[in-house]
């Protein structure tokens, strides 16, 4: 069984720089496991990695579609299965490395997508979902599914949101009926820190992208004729940007938006994340340095993955 290290945690935490320093350690490849920086063109908003901080890294995922072309979760789980052995074949080791849990765990699961028409077991999953954890998380995952749909439904109308889920899952769209055998020998690594110090993390990289040309960006998109209505024009970063552009909004009110509306983000994916007892944390804060705790990762999976084929 081929492995399959998995790097993850909340947006701003450092997932990246951490991964290609594992990576250069390792010889591993990265796949983006970001629901947002497959599309072309939308840079800034989705904190993709430039060529110069990839060090040399292969990555795959990343400006892997144009935006008006339609990306799943179904549809990344079969390119990860396509990358994986040809990754391992050239004698590197496979890096999944993301935020969007979803598609982590669809990979790591192996869930079984097939167009299987209405599936009353589903509602059910849905509802005992919304149950244990709100409206909100079940909104959160019909944002990653269909972001156009989530815009238009209100966070607290669970009935809303379970029936567009269900037409998402069950219509074709994707079809999640069960979990499949386990794919790779996978090592999940949870990055964490102290919640200020994200939320801190988290502010400074809005002001950033600010400085870096966000708004001349999103300017540019629609220059080219891109609907707002596209799937990656609803990414954070791009959404709240739209009432500004509009007149509609000032500049300092649409980045404290966003700082907030990133706080959430970050606080649902780590709900998600903490659901797996899989998951083997590091916290940051612990370390000196990010190649300091790249090695330690490092040193962890060459004992689980490398040391240990079968």
């Amino acid at each position: 069984m081929e492995p399959l290290l998995v790097i993850l945690g909340p947006t701003a935490i450092g997932k990246t720089r951490v991964a290609i320093d594992v990576a250069t350690q390792l010889e591993g490849e990265i796949i983006s496991a970001d629901s947002m920086q497959v599309y072309r063109h939308f840079n800034i908003g989705t904190a993709k990695p430039s060529q110069a901080e990839m060090q040399g890294i292969p990555h795959h995922l990343i400006d892997f579609i144009e935006p008006t072309e339609k990306f799943n979760v179904a549809r990344f789980q079969r390119e990860v299965m396509r990358l994986v052995p040809s990754i391992v074949e050239r004698g590197h080791l496979p890096m999944l490395v993301g935020g969007t849990g979803l598609y982590i765990s669809a990979v790591v699961d192996n869930y079984d997508f097939s167009p299987d028409g209405p599936n009353p077991s589903l509602r059910k999953q849905l509802l005992d979902k919304a149950s244990k954890l709100g409206s909100e998380a079940l909104h959160n995952q019909l944002s990653q599914l269909d972001p156009v749909a989530a815009k238009r439904i209100q966070p607290t109308d669970t009935r809303r949101i379970i029936r567009a889920l269900e037409v998402a899952i069950s219509g074709g769209q994707i079809s999640a009926s069960g979990h499949g055998p386990p794919l790779y020998r996978t090592l999940q690594i949870g990055l964490t820190r102290e919640r200020k110090r994200l939320y801190k993390a988290i502010n400074q990289r809005v002001d950033d992208m600010f400085a870096r040309g966000l708004c001349q960006e999103a300017q540019q998109l629609l220059a080219r004729g891109l609907s707002q209505d596209l799937p990656a024009f609803q990414a954070l970063g791009y959404k709240e940007l739209l009432p500004y552009l509009q007149g509609k909004a000032s500049l300092d009110e649409v980045k404290e938006k966003l700082k907030r509306q990133t706080r959430r983000f970050a606080k649902r994916q780590l709900t998600w994340f903490r659901r797996d007892s899989r998951i083997i944390w590091f916290d940051l804060d612990q370390y000196h340095s990010v190649k300091a705790l790249a090695t330690e990762i490092a040193q962890l999976a060459e004992g689980k993955l490398l040391l240990n084929r079968e």
